[in-house]
């Protein structure tokens, strides 16, 4: 029973992100706008449709602070 609204939960999370996200055209921004609304890096990926690492990777060098500021 909870593995069944857990997996519906799922399903209505990525319904959802996917409607806030059409309008954004780079995948970039859609991690980032995805990861701000408190999602993990596997889930984003999924909506994405990328891979984890790729994820991460994105996430890792927003964090970092860039040269010159």
């Amino acid at each position: 029973m909870a593995d069944d609204i857990s997996q519906k939960l799922d399903i209505l999370i990525k319904l959802q992100a996917a409607a806030l996200t059409a309008s954004i055209e780079s995948s970039k921004d859609k991690i980032l706008f995805l990861a701000k609304a408190g999602l993990r890096p596997i889930l984003i990926a999924e909506i994405v449709g990328t891979t984890v690492n790729h994820v991460n990777v994105t996430l890792s060098k927003e964090r970092k602070p860039t040269k010159g500021k």
